[in-house]
């Protein structure tokens, strides 16, 4: 299957379990990587026949600075179900997000999570 990827999406949202997080807030990123074909934008080289980059972004942003939610993982699910459900043509997604800087005590490079949902097909 082909894929369509987006890295490094970067957004600045409320997100988190601590006060301090959802007050002051911070940034984060995303990757998404749709599973469709591609073969038709490929051959036709018609945006009409591909997915608008730009759509993709927005359905991303209106999740990463939407409402506040206390964990990343809710984060994940909600853009992979709303890629799903704005892109009949896409089979499945995967979705990363990043908090770079989480509020903890040590040292890291922040935290991330992937997750993969496939469509679900309707019944017979």
């Amino acid at each position: 299957m082909d894929r369509l990827i987006l890295r490094d999406l970067r957004f600045f949202g409320y997100h988190g379990v601590y006060p301090e997080e959802t007050k002051r807030g911070q940034h984060f990123t995303a990757t998404v990587e749709l599973e469709l074909s591609l073969a038709a934008a490929g051959q036709s080289d018609r945006l009409d026949h591909a997915i608008d980059y730009c759509a993709v972004q927005a359905v991303v942003r209106g999740v990463m600075e939407g409402p506040p939610r206390h964990l990343i993982e809710t984060l994940a699910e909600q853009v992979a179900a709303n890629l799903l459900a704005h892109f009949p043509t896409v089979s499945a997604v995967n979705v990363a997000v990043v908090k770079p800087a989480p509020a903890v005590t040590f040292d890291f490079a922040g935290v991330a999570v992937r997750i993969r949902r496939e469509r679900v097909p309707l019944p017979a």
